[in-house]
Parts: structure tokens; C-alpha cells; sequence
């Protein structure tokens, strides 16, 4: 049983699937690992690395791919990569099999088993395998450190002989991994945090990290069962527009996170309540690559407007890709684990687990 990796295009994704450590792991479990040459080397990982595990590098990336069982990458390979996977193959990966309908249909006639592990239910026995979480953790810290670096005042309160320096305002827009990370990291480094969700459920988590929840009257909780955020009524969007309207105008820093699966991100930050903040403020938008969650969002690019500073970025993650690397290939490796017959050395794709179930594309 061969599970293999190979390259991912580096100007837009630096993340791997397979880490030293990782892969000393599936050895451990029976597989043979085999990746494509180069493959860690950006990270620090050298192919000598991988060789005195037992890896088997390659310098033909075609050939890796049709010898594998499992093929496993962070998003759907090129199409002329794509051309070598054959039947009963499998692939694991995160495929956004909403915006790759047409791709990952292809892929499903020709009879290749396709899981995407952005659908992995909210189970307590899947939480070792939940991809979103442990990426989602790392986005919400470094989302707050490149929004800090870019304000031109300190964070912290500082008190000098010469006067005080107030503490920067932080609001959190969207209460759920990166959010709460993104509060953690804040009030660590010395700022106030708000925070607003329409999961009434994230109050506690918000004032348990020391941060201040704001919600408007009458708030329902709007949540699925999975625990993610559900399109709000437009009388609830109507309130929630008006309580942002007015704390906009205290904060400093605004860190966007919030998300509806399968969905276009809502627009919360307006442009009035944009030109209603003070000149400098900066606002990062983790959720530019679904179309943000400002009016002004742009991917990629920094965009001025009344002197506020609008950020976002395609993969944040790829600034931090050794750290992202190494919790997404511990993802992977248990998702993987999960399906793998020891006994026989055979992938099971058993549709009575529901972990499989839920994350099988069919």
C-alpha cells in the first residue's frame, strides 16, 4: 500500500502533506511512502531527510501519482497532474468541492475515491482529523500580527513620564476558531478586545479568553448543528449593522473572520461604518478569498479608503507554512489511519462510518 505526495504549486501554497515526522508514522503503519524531489526542501526538509526514513524521492512527479494508492495534497492538483490518477485511486485533501464542482466531478466518474476533509463532520471522533480547526487556529494568530504590524501605535497600554499611551481597541468580527484565537493572541499582547458573533453560544468562550462580547437585543442564536454561523434574518442584520456602525468608530483594529459554509462571506463592515472609523485604524480580513467581509475587500492587495487600511490575503497560512505543515499532515495522518485495515494493507471506504460518509464526494 503506497501512499504519495508531490509538489504544490509554491506561489500559491508552501503547506505539504507529508513531514518527516509523518511519514516515518505511515511507515511505522505499513505503507510506503514515496514524494516527488524537492518536496520539503522550501521548509527546510531535505530530501536526505525523507531518504533515511525510508522515502522514496522521485524527480518524475507523473509516475509518483499513478504508482500511489492515496495521493494526499492540500488542494486538487493541476489538471495535467490530475490526468495520471486512475481508478480506485484515492485522494484526500481540501478540494472546496463547491467552487471545484465540475473538476472533482470528473474525478468521481472515473471512479477515484475523492475525500475533502473541509467535510468532516463535528464529531469528538473526528476532532484529531479536523483540518478547518487546527488552520483556522494559526490564521486568527497571524491575522492579529500582521494587522498589529501594521498599525502605527503600540498595542499595549504604555505609562512613561511624558503621558500615557491608551491601549489599542481590537473587535473580533465572527466568534469561532480563528476569532477566538485571534482574541487570545490580542489581549495577550496588551490590547481590548470585542468580539461579536450571531452564535449566542460564543458568548461564554469570548469572556472566558477576556474579551468583551457585543450583541444586539432580542439576539437569537444562529447557529447549524454543526456549530457553524447561519445566515442571519435581515432584522437581525439591520440591528447588528447598528451596533457596529457605532463601536466602529472606538476601535483600531478589526479582525474579520466570519464565514458561512458553501457561501459567498457576508458583507458586515459597510462602507459608511468604514468611513465612520478613525483615520489609521487598520481592518485584516481573513475572509478575503470568499469575497470578505467588508465592502472594500480586495485579495492580496492593501486598499486605502478615508484613511483606513483594508487587508486580505489568498493564504495567510503560507506565512506560516512549517507550523501549518505540520498540524495539516497530523490531520491527515489520522484521517487516514482511521481507514487503513492494518490486517489486510488495504484502504476500507466504509460508508457506515460516518467520517467517511460525510467526507466521500459522490
Amino acid at each position: 500500500m503506497r501512499i504519495v505526495s508531490v509538489s504544490e504549486n509554491l506561489k500559491i501554497e508552501k503547506r505539504i502533506a507529508i513531514t518527516p515526522e509523518i511519514a516515518k508514522k505511515y511507515i511505522s503503519l505499513g505503507f510506503e511512502v514515496s514524494l516527488s524531489e524537492n518536496y520539503g526542501e522550501h521548509l527546510g526538509y531535505s530530501d536526505n531527510e525523507y531518504k533515511d526514513l525510508g522515502v522514496k524521492i522521485s524527480n518524475n512527479e507523473n509516475e509518483v501519482i499513478k504508482s500511489a494508492d492515496i495521493i494526499v495534497q492540500l488542494g486538487l492538483l493541476s489538471d495535467d497532474k490530475i490526468s495520471h490518477i486512475k481508478e480506485n485511486q484515492t485522494l484526500v485533501g481540501i478540494f472546496n468541492p463547491y467552487n471545484n464542482k465540475e473538476k472533482i466531478d470528473s474525478l468521481v466518474k472515473k471512479k477515484i475515491n475523492v475525500l475533502s476533509l473541509e467535510l468532516l463532520p463535528r464529531i469528538t471522533r473526528a476532532q484529531s482529523m479536523d483540518i478547518l480547526s487546527s488552520q483556522a487556529n494559526l490564521a486568527g494568530y497571524k491575522a492579529v500580527i500582521e494587522s498589529f504590524a501594521s498599525f502605527e501605535k503600540a498595542i499595549p497600554m504604555m505609562m512613561t513620564a511624558a503621558g500615557t499611551i491608551p491601549a489599542a481597541k481590537v473587535l473580533v468580527v465572527g466568534a469561532g476558531v480563528a476569532g477566538l484565537q485571534a482574541i487570545a493572541t490580542a489581549k495577550r499582547m496588551g490590547a481590548i478586545v470585542f468580539a461579536t458573533d450571531v452564535r449566542m453560544a460564543s458568548k461564554e468562550q469570548v469572556e472566558s479568553l477576556g474579551g468583551k462580547f457585543l450583541t444586539v437585543e432580542g439576539a437569537e442564536n444562529l447557529e447549524t448543528e454543526g456549530g457553524y454561523a447561519k445566515e442571519a434574518s435581515e432584522d437581525f442584520k439591520k440591528k447588528q449593522e447598528d451596533l457596529l456602525n457605532e463601536t466602529l468608530k472606538k476601535i483600531d483594529i478589526v479582525i474579520c473572520t466570519a464565514l458561512i459554509p458553501g457561501k459567498k462571506a457576508p458583507v458586515i463592515i459597510k462602507e459608511s461604518m468604514i468611513n465612520g472609523m478613525q483615520r489609521g485604524s487598520v481592518i485584516y480580513d481573513l475572509a478575503a478569498i470568499q469575497g470578505g467581509n467588508t465592502y472594500f475587500t480586495e485579495v492580496d492587495k492593501i486598499i486605502e479608503k478615508r484613511g483606513v487600511r483594508i487587508m486580505g490575503e489568498t493564504n495567510i497560512l503560507n506565512k506560516l507554512p512549517v507550523s501549518a505543515s505540520s498540524l495539516y499532515a497530523k490531520n491527515v495522518f489520522n484521517f487516514v489511519s482511521n481507514m487503513y485495515d492494518k490486517e489486510n494493507k488495504k484502504i476500507n471506504i466504509n460508508l457506515k462510518d460516518e467520517i467517511i460518509e460525510k467526507t466521500l464526494i459522490k
